[in-house]
Formats: C-alpha cells, structure tokens, sequence
C-alpha cells in the first residue's frame, strides 16, 4: 500500500472535522437573516463553544434530530460533606439532574453545581450562578487526554530506553524521537543553561516539549480537544517553571533583582521593584502565550469550518474549504512552534538562575 502524502492526509482530517461538527446542518435557501438562517448561525456558535470548553463526557459528534450522543461518559468526583462518585451518564449531556446519595448535581455551562430535584439554578444580577458548588476532581475529557499523553510518552521513552540498552542505535519511535531530544539538549538547554548545569533541567524540558507538543497535535485532530487552550493547563505549566526557576535561583540570581551591582544606590531602590515585578511577569507570559496562541488558533479555523455550512454556493464554500486547509497546516507550524517557545523560555529562566557571575567584572 502507498504512504499517503502530508497534504492528501491532512485533507481528509479537515473533512472528516467539519463533517463531524456540522453534520447536523441541513441545506438552507432561505434569504440572510430569516429565523432558519440565525439559528443555524447560532449551531455554529455552540459548536465552537463546545469544542474549547471542557465537559464531563467525551462526546465524538451528535444528531440534533435525534438527540443522539455518540461518544462515552466519565466518572464525575466530587467533594461535597464527603466524596461523591457517579458517572457523567447521568447528567444525559447536562439535560438532565444527576442524583448521589440523596444529593442532587447539575452542569451548567459545564460546571457542576447543587441543586434540587427539579433541577432550579439560581442566578443574581450578573447572571451567574448562586448555588453551592462542589470541589470537582471529575475526570473531564482534557484530563483523560492528558493521562493519554502522559501514557504515550511513557511508551515512547520507555520503548526508547529499552532499545539503547541492546546498542547504540535506537529503534522503533526512538528514531523519530532521537533528533528532537538532541536538538533540546543542543541548541536549547546547552546554550542557555550552561554546560555544566544543563543536566538536571533536561527531564523537565524534554517533558514539557513533549507534553505541550502532542497535546497542541490532539487539539488539531476531530476529537474535539483543546487542552492547551485552556488558561487553567498553561497557568499549571508556568508555575512549575516558575518554582524551578525560584529554587534554582544562586545568590548571584536574587542579588541582581534586589540589589544589582555596579548601579547607583537610589537606582537599585527604583529598579528593585521593577526587577520583582518581571519575575512574576515572566510565568505569566508563558501562560498567556501559549493559551492565546492556541485559543484564537482553534476559534479561527472552527470559524472558517462553520463558513463552509454558512456559504450557499460552490464557490464560496469551496474558497473558505481551501483557506481552511491552509490555516490547518499553519496550525501544525504553531503546535509545534508554541512548544518549543515554552522549552526555549523555561530553559532561559533557568539560566538566569543559575548563572555565576564574575565579581572582578
């Protein structure tokens, strides 16, 4: 059987992804702003939401006709005056109320909150919901894909490990895998963590590499996953590189934020807490960056998804089906971009941790 090629495959990842997520609309002639013609703007809209929001089941596609959910429930963890566990099933898709132990939980935009049996949600003036809510430990759908990854990394390593062990020319995965962890070692921890202290810092940058990589490649795909867009996984990243970053810090590190040498003491007083401030900065930038970069990534080529349906003509369709693939592509140059920014600027952090100064100059 022939390979197929990059461009013939990513083809039929687009189709099958739009036809996935809008194989519920149903042609519509009815002239632009007719009641039909708003609500089917309106599937789009929920579509998207959908797709980056987080949910208690995973959920491939459903019939609107039907009603039909194909897909499979998650166990639903909850901490309220002791531990609750029961399965997303019984949300039905949020239709419905779930009931524990004589407790009584619905979603709302996601979220579980207590309720009663008939299901009633209180809001105040801000429309947001009054009701307790419960700690959630539940494992939602980007906690699945997480756990996926974590086990195909383990795999991959492993796998990769194991085949050193019988010589020194790996097998398998590792021969994709070899170039890359080379290419961390050699041009990003070498150059900017020291060649003596690199080491110690490269099983972090090789895991968040990876880590944010594959996840950024899953959110591509028709599952409808969208991990590293939510600020919530990119927030966890950044603080861990930001404690490394702390911990690993030498004296001559914190010296320079508080009391730079070689500057007149009124400035040191001025640039103190400025200097201060850029470490906090510093996390929060790589939380941002890469939550922004994929967010607007997925809005915008769900968008020009949803304008193919949108379109009542060949043409139009056909011109947004094509600058849809060529988002798609400049996607997987960002999946893989935004990756190695986060490995290139945590291994930065750490090398200004970590850098010996010479006093005599």
């Amino acid at each position: 059987m022939q390979r197929f090629s990059l461009v013939k495959f990513l083809t039929i990842v687009l189709l099958v992804f739009s036809t996935t997520l809008f194989a519920q609309h149903e042609q519509n002639e009815e002239h632009e702003g007719s009641p039909k013609e708003v609500s089917f703007k309106e599937k789009i809209k929920e579509s998207i939401n959908h797709h980056l929001l987080d949910s208690h089941d995973f959920t491939f596609f459903s019939d609107s006709e039907t009603g039909v959910h194909y897909g499979f429930p998650l166990p639903v963890i909850l901490w309220d005056n002791g531990l609750q566990i029961f399965s997303s099933s019984k949300f039905h898709h949020g239709e419905t109320v779930a009931e524990n132990d004589g407790n009584f939980y619905k979603l709302y935009h996601n979220k579980v909150y207590k309720t009663d049996a008939e299901g009633s949600i209180s809001l105040d003036d801000h429309h947001h919901p009054t009701n307790a809510k419960p700690l959630d430990f539940s494992i939602t759908k980007s906690v699945l894909m997480i756990f996926i990854t974590g086990l195909l990394m383990w795999l991959a390593f492993v796998g990769m490990a194991k085949s050193f062990k019988k010589g020194p020319i790996v097998t398998g995965a590792g021969r994709f895998l070899e170039p890359i962890i080379l290419y961390i070692r050699d041009e990003i921890a070498i150059p900017n963590i020291g060649e003596k202290r690199y080491r110690k810092y490269m099983p972090y940058l090789l895991t968040v590499f990876f880590f944010v990589w594959f996840l950024n490649l899953f959110g591509l795909t028709p599952l409808g996953v969208n991990v590293t867009g939510n600020i919530a996984v990119t927030f966890a990243l950044a603080i861990i590189t930001f404690l490394i970053t702390q911990f690993s810090g030498n004296k001559n590190y914190w010296k320079h934020i508080f009391w730079m040498p070689g500057v007149p003491v009124p400035m040191k007083i001025i640039l103190a807490p400025i200097e201060l401030l850029g470490v906090i900065i510093k996390p929060f930038a790589l939380m941002i960056r890469l939550y922004a970069n994929i967010m607007a990534g997925h809005i915008v080529l769900m968008s020009l998804i949803g304008l193919i349906f949108v379109f009542q003509n060949w043409i139009g369709s056909s011109l947004t089906f094509v600058l849809s693939f060529a988002i798609s592509l400049i996607e997987l140059l960002v999946a893989l971009l935004q990756a190695y920014i986060f490995t290139m600027l945590s291994a930065l952090y750490f090398g200004f941790a970590v850098e010996e100064h010479d006093e005599a100059h």
